[in-house]
């Protein structure tokens, strides 16, 4: 069975009904918490989910996803990748095929990112970023068979319980962003961190940050915060990681 978390921040209504009537649908669903992060403290994404995440642990439900109001699937789709947990225990989470809503994919299978990954992308123009971007993104892996990459997007993760117990919860320290690279490394050094694209889920990636400024400094701060974690320029497991994935899904395309 599945605990789900979501948090919302002045999230619109009918999006919100939408996502939960979705998993009332689901029969592998338990149990559903909203966090609303717009009523009183504003306690940050991560910390938020971990309220739900915590009592998931306490409880000893084999699962707990990740998922964002702003996401819509067949409620049938949780019960396969329910299963294919089940027959994968080495399997420590998982993100499903994602698109927008008029059918384009969403390149988010990543590396472990560089400074020049994040700054790049969002500050130089677009045709000098490319070839980087392609293979920030693994555009090259075609996206069309299960992977383990080292970054998954937090938009939907479906997490293993026991992997969390092992390699920890979201990172506190992390308002808001890089928060899902930070769990899916830690995740990634003892269980795979799988991309399952025979399911597919349709997100309306609002992309905040590169509307709204206030969003942009949180974005860039906090990513500060990973680097200054994790290492600047020089970060031993970004790099064998990342030429682990290399090898394995960008080299024979």
């Amino acid at each position: 069975m599945i605990n789900v978390s979501i948090v919302t921040y002045h999230t619109p209504e009918q999006q919100l009904r939408t996502i939960t009537e979705i998993l009332r649908q689901s029969e592998a669903v338990k149990h559903v918490e909203v966090i609303d992060n717009g009523q009183g403290i504003n306690r940050g994404y991560g910390a938020a989910h971990n309220i739900a995440i915590r009592k998931t642990l306490e409880e000893g439900t084999p699962y707990h996803l990740v998922v964002n109001a702003d996401i819509r699937f067949e409620p049938g789709i949780l019960k396969e990748l329910e299963k294919y947990m089940d027959e994968h225990p080495d399997a420590g989470s998982l993100m499903p095929r994602v698109i927008y809503p008029d059918g384009r994919l969403q390149y988010l299978c990543k590396l472990l990112p560089t400074p020049m990954d994040v700054f790049g992308r969002r500050f130089l123009p677009k045709k000098w970023n490319e070839k980087r971007n392609e293979r920030f993104e693994m555009r090259q892996s075609g996206y069309d068979k299960v992977m383990n990459v080292p970054y998954l997007s937090g938009c939907f993760m479906l997490l293993r319980t026991e992997a969390l117990k092992q390699c920890g919860i979201f990172d506190e320290r992390f308002f808001m962003y890089p928060e899902d690279i930070d769990l899916t490394r830690r995740i990634h050094r003892h269980f795979q961190t799988v991309y399952y694209p025979h399911c597919t889920i349709v997100h309306d990636h609002a992309q905040g940050s590169y509307k709204s400024g206030k969003l942009l400094w949180i974005h860039m701060w906090n990513l500060c915060k990973y680097f200054t974690k994790w290492g600047w320029l020089f970060d031993k497991e970004r790099t064998a990681f990342n030429k682990e994935a290399e090898q394995h899904y960008l080299t024979d395309k």
